[in-house]
């Protein structure tokens, strides 16, 4: 029982974490219907930035992850400018957008690699405190986790309900044409949510970075759950991916508790195949 309380704390832990990373993929993919795989990279290059910061040039862990969030908001934004806008002006098929993300994906993956070698990067002299519940463990980072999922989660509601920009980004989601009809600069809204999606990932990333380090290929699972998460809660629902995130925590580390480790993965995609055949547009969509 034990074991299973502790699964269940983390799948809630892991949870927040997947939602993070689905809300910031799901902004971008909802609203301008571009498979972003390359998010995952922009979010390695937003861990990289932060230990760069903090490791090399001395800087406060706060103001080191600030830089994270800026690197990666840079990085987004000129992956939508130089990459996917002139497709996005020539009425490009999607399939052709989605292979020049993948193809930006490997290329910035290794781009990575090359600058800052292969080797696992950490923050040296940073140790989180391990809190105690009962027979359950937690620490720092957990908490900033699920900390971090609902402050932003909350300010991106209040956004998009709240401000004529987000309005204009909810507008787009249901009906990018019909925006358009009526005076909405969707290549600004495009940019403006390519900014908010890629610093909303790095977030996610420095807090891996100080839990487990920093790697070139970390992207590649992030994009992978974040791409499932959005899949499994509704594209275009911005509270379907934090609870697709969250269904997919749960379920992967729960589903440990009677079956081996290496399935964690496996499971991820069990869920998506009857999230697909029972309900394609996603459990959480519409409802």
């Amino acid at each position: 029982m034990d074991l299973f309380l502790q699964l269940l704390l983390n799948g809630f832990v892991n949870g927040s974490h997947y939602a993070l990373l689905g809300v910031g993929f799901g902004l971008i993919f909802g609203t301008t219907n571009i498979v972003h795989f390359a998010y995952g990279p922009v979010y390695a290059a937003g861990a990289y930035s932060a230990w760069t910061a903090a490791a090399l040039l001395g800087f406060p862990l706060f103001l080191a992850g600030l830089t994270g969030v800026a690197a990666a908001t840079v990085l987004g934004v000129a992956s939508y400018l130089l990459l996917y806008r002139p497709f996005v002006r020539r009425d490009a098929p999607t399939f052709v957008v989605l292979i020049a993300s993948l193809g930006l994906f490997i290329l910035l993956e290794n781009l990575i690699a090359i600058l800052f070698g292969t080797d696992k990067k950490v923050v040296d002299g940073y140790s989180a405190g391990i809190h105690f519940i009962g027979p359950t463990f937690y620490t720092d980072i957990h908490i900033y986790q699920i900390a971090s999922l609902m402050i932003l989660g909350l300010a991106l509601a209040a956004f998009l309900r709240l401000t004529n920009y987000g309005k204009a980004i909810q507008a787009m989601t249901d009906n990018a044409d019909m925006a358009r009809v009526i005076g909405i600069d969707t290549n600004k809204v495009s940019i403006l949510v390519f900014a908010i999606g890629s610093a909303i990932s790095a977030v996610p990333a420095v807090l891996i970075l100080l839990r487990d380090g920093a790697l070139p290929n970390m992207g590649f699972i992030a994009v992978f759950v974040a791409f499932l998460a959005v899949v499994v809660g509704g594209v275009g629902s911005i509270l379907g991916a934090v609870l697709g995130g969250f269904l997919l925590g749960m379920v992967e580390n729960v589903g440990m508790w009677q079956i081996p480790t290496e399935w964690q993965s496996t499971i991820a995609f069990i869920v998506l195949f009857f999230v697909l055949l029972v309900r394609p547009q996603g459990l959480f969509k519409g409802t």
